[in-house]
């Protein structure tokens, strides 16, 4: 079975070891557990402390202070996807979302046909952001004590609706191609050429976007439609003010104690071997082996 294998790398002085240790295992986590089962996808997520630490044949998910042009999603001069996560209070939220995407399309072009959610529109091509409808901070979910991204199942370019269907991880999407608020969904018209979006970024239900014909593109398809939508930013700036991030900063501190009193009968085991010895015991009226 082939193995992906990312690694996550701060660039930023605002995070130590400690944090970038637990992100990583709370990713990790969530990728075998979470992802895995509902897309057949394995893969590995491991910390580095400096970017020349990262051995060859990893895909690198890198924080740092601020992404220059708005879009995660990049590849290298050899094609192989790296992402960019801007450091934030909630930074977990979106090394998740680049994580969901990165092990499901890693190239960032994958599009799957299917009914436009737009009345006038027929068939269209959808671009897979497993994360994107239900990106808001509101419809993530804890690993560990860390905020990590919601993100929809195979079934969600489903032609109808059907009963007990998953639609999404946390089953916030209740229906195929649903967009909820905070997020969004992108397709490609082939009639026209042109890219469409819902949105729901504001008010009280999602809109429609016209964004016209992509032109001059250096990179995946997914960098172009995120760099023009600002997801990283915007993931940035949602996750600490929501109330999820709220509660998951509770949990985190409640986890933090439940981890502090186990390392410390950790040591305490550790200081009464160093003075009286194994505690597993001892062995008394022992003779010769006559086995």
């Amino acid at each position: 079975m082939f193995v992906t294998q990312l690694a996550l790398v701060s660039e930023s002085t605002r995070i130590n070891p400690s944090q970038l240790n637990r992100v990583a295992a709370a990713l990790q986590k969530q990728a075998t557990r979470d992802l895995s089962p509902l897309w057949g996808i394995d893969a590995t997520v491991d910390a580095f402390a400096e970017l020349e630490d990262v051995p060859v044949g990893y895909w690198p998910l890198i924080v740092v202070d601020d992404v220059p042009d708005a879009a995660g999603f990049h590849h290298d001069e050899n094609g192989q996807p790296f992402s960019l996560i801007e450091f934030g209070d909630s930074w977990s939220l979106t090394a998740s979302h680049e994580m969901l995407e990165m092990l499901v399309d890693p190239w960032g072009n994958r599009l799957v046909p299917g009914k436009s959610p737009k009345p006038d529109q027929g068939l269209v091509e959808f671009l897979v952001e497993v994360a994107d409808p239900s990106e808001d901070a509101e419809f993530g979910y804890t690993v560990n004590g860390m905020l990590v991204s919601d993100f929809y199942t195979q079934n969600f370019y489903d032609p109808v609706v059907t009963t007990g269907t998953r639609y999404s991880f946390g089953g916030h999407i209740s229906e195929p191609r649903q967009v909820l608020p905070g997020g969004y969904l992108s397709w490609r018209e082939p009639i026209t050429d042109h890219w469409w979006q819902q949105t729901w970024f504001e008010g009280n239900e999602p809109k429609f976007r016209h964004l016209g014909r992509l032109t001059d593109r250096t990179s995946g398809l997914r960098a172009a439609i995120d760099a023009m939508t600002k997801t990283a930013p915007r993931l940035a700036r949602r996750g600490p003010v929501s109330e999820r991030y709220a509660a998951a900063t509770v949990t985190r501190m409640q986890a933090k104690e439940s981890t502090g009193a186990r390392a410390e009968g950790w040591r305490g085991l550790i200081a009464q071997m160093r003075s009286t010895g194994s505690p597993e015991g001892g062995f008394t009226d022992g003779g010769p082996d006559r086995g």
